[in-house]
């Protein structure tokens, strides 16, 4: 849990939040007393045709659910404070004067939480004294509360209401009939099932910082909570595990009929899903797609179920919370015909900017042959040479610089966190353990540039980033000029034949990056390596040298790198990464020779 943030007045972060939802969509409305998020009149078109839908709760749940007020959506949205559900009042003001007055009816979709349910109720039922048409779909999707623990209050909604939404919204745009809407509503309801886990609870701005740390003692890293609501309620268990344990946890609670506690809706392989990957607020998009990755794996090979769409992201969140929740719904008729299947309602055009909707239906239901990546058959084959070496004692030195890299990642990245953006010692760790099971799979060859050229193969493919670039222009620079060197007649590689090579190597470098030595770089080590090479044929005393190139850098100013850009003086305290990561490599390299 981070307690860190921009806004410590939760108040004024919901109305402030609530209100840009008018600057990034101009038909939207603002009532700012009540919390309510609404169409403009003007941009509903044959408003007596269409349904009013209407939905709200707690904030801290964003998008959901004013981000889903709009063309295709919501037609309003009333919003209580973070995590408590808007007042009756809010409610009524919105039946009653916040909605087309010419609408047929409205319906009310609300989430199973008793402040929602009872406060949305309350509202339902003075709409309908005073006369309108209205009404309510409950959603409880949540498989994390089995029957037993559910009782009387049953199951907690959580991100499958999204998808009620969706179908209903669309219904509603399509000018269906509330009892319609509302039965539609229902039938979503009953067939999605939903379940979350998080690494953490979300904190609250405004709240204690000293919240954090007790989360911390309550949930400790690693261990990840099973069934946890989006108000921070605990879950159902707490595991110490992997993100593919858990997910094969997570779908069989969804999924397994023979759990009877849980088996809430039955999804057969033939049976058309959608799959919703709904991300608590706090995960990366990278963890998110990777869960997403994960997810449908497992269902696949598990249960034999191919989803028929699949959407990700902030749909239902929870502040920022470390967490992240799978629904599945499975899509049966609606008996309401052609144009208005589940899928199709699902797929139906909208504008709201809380869903994610990018790709078309057209676009879902092409047909995409398997592409098969193949090594391109061109790719010339390596050419031996007649540079010999001792195959035994290259294998030995390179083992021994590859092992100073990977001991030496701590600090790199160390370094690296302060002085830059922290992945170069990663990176190099990378590339070092890359060619070492290179080692272990290969048979030895005294041919230098054979076993060099696998070298820089397995550098270009493993390792990223501007220090990849560098090294790859560097060593394809070095076995152009040892080929330059090669003779017709077998001969043994010479520290000359080396030297020679890495000072060509440097002048090719030089076309592509200004840096030098002083610019606070590699080059403060690889530069001083070199040129003590070419001068004294030993490689222990150019190890030396660029080992005292790289401690030279701490206090340098940088003209190069992100280093540039970082602020504060911290910085100086530290070599630069690079520089001191390669120079680990080096004075291992000499060590065996």
């Amino acid at each position: 849990m981070s307690a860190k943030h921009f806004l410590d007045d939760a108040a004024h972060a919901v109305v402030t939040a609530l209100r840009s939802l008018t600057l990034t969509n101009p038909s939207l409305v603002f009532d700012e007393p009540n919390k309510i998020i609404y169409r403009h009149p003007s941009s509903i078109s044959s408003s007596h045709e269409k349904v009013s839908l209407i939905c709200g709760g707690g904030s801290g749940h964003e998008p959901a659910f004013a981000g889903y007020v709009g063309r295709g959506l919501l037609t309003a949205c009333v919003a209580g404070s973070i995590f408590a559900s808007p007042s009756a009042e809010q409610i009524r003001t919105c039946l009653a004067h916040r909605l087309p007055a010419d609408s047929p009816g409205t319906l009310v979709v609300v989430m199973n939480y008793t402040g929602d349910v009872l406060n949305f109720g309350m509202g339902v039922e003075k709409a309908r004294a005073m006369g309108k048409a209205v009404e309510i779909v409950v959603v409880a999707d949540d498989v994390g509360v089995g029957r037993e623990k559910g009782g009387k209050v049953g199951r907690r909604g959580i991100s499958g209401a999204c998808l009620v939404v969706k179908a209903c919204g669309a219904l509603a745009e399509m000018g269906a009939s509330l009892e319609d809407t509302a039965r539609i509503g229902r039938l979503v309801g009953e067939n999605v099932v939903s379940v979350a886990v998080s690494l953490s609870r979300t904190h609250v701005p405004g709240r204690p910082a000293e919240e954090a740390a007790e989360e911390a003692e309550r949930l400790p890293h690693g261990t990840m909570e099973i069934g946890m609501g989006i108000h921070n309620e605990p879950g159902c268990e707490k595991l110490e595990t992997d993100l593919s344990s858990v997910v094969e946890k997570m779908l069989a609670q969804l999924l397994d009929q023979s759990d009877k506690d849980r088996a809430y809706s039955k999804i057969q392989e033939a049976d058309q899903t959608v799959m919703l990957i709904n991300n608590f607020g706090g995960l990366s998009n990278l963890e998110l797609g990777a869960i997403t990755t994960e997810v449908w794996t497992q269902l696949g090979k598990t249960y034999g179920v191919k989803p028929t769409r699949v959407i990700t992201g902030v749909l239902n969140g929870s502040l920022n919370g470390l967490g992240f929740g799978i629904s599945l719904l499975k899509l049966v008729d609606t008996g309401l015909g052609q144009n208005k299947s589940m899928l199709e309602l699902i797929d139906f055009p909208c504008e709201a900017i809380g869903w994610p909707a990018p790709i078309s239906t057209q676009t879902w239901e092409g047909i995409y042959e398997d592409i098969q990546h193949k090594k391109d058959s061109s790719e010339e084959t390596v050419r031996p040479s007649n540079l010999r070496m001792n195959s035994d004692q290259f294998r030995k030195a390179l083992r021994s610089g590859l092992e100073y890299v990977i001991a030496a990642e701590p600090d790199v990245t160390k370094f690296d966190t302060i002085a830059g953006d922290g992945d170069c010692g990663i990176g190099l760790k990378r590339g070092a353990e890359a060619i070492q099971k290179m080692l272990d799979r290969t048979e030895p060859t005294d041919d230098v540039l054979l076993a060099f050229l696998e070298v820089v193969r397995i550098v270009e493919g493993t390792m990223d980033g501007t220090s990849g670039a560098l090294y790859a222009i560097f060593l394809n620079a070095l076995a152009h000029d040892l080929r330059r060197q090669d003779g017709s007649t077998t001969r043994e590689i010479t520290s000359q034949i080396w030297a020679n090579a890495l000072g060509s190597s440097l002048q090719a470098i030089a076309k592509y990056t200004p840096a030098q030595p002083g610019d606070r770089t590699l080059m403060d080590a690889l530069y001083p390596f070199v040129k003590t090479l070419q001068d004294s044929n030993s490689t222990k005393a150019a190890a030396a040298a660029a080992q005292k190139g790289a401690e030279s850098t701490r206090g340098m100013k940088a003209s190069l790198g992100r280093t540039v850009y970082v602020g504060g003086e911290d910085w100086q305290g530290v070599p630069d990464p690079g520089a001191w990561g390669l120079s680990e490599f080096l004075v291992g390299l000499a060590k065996e020779l």
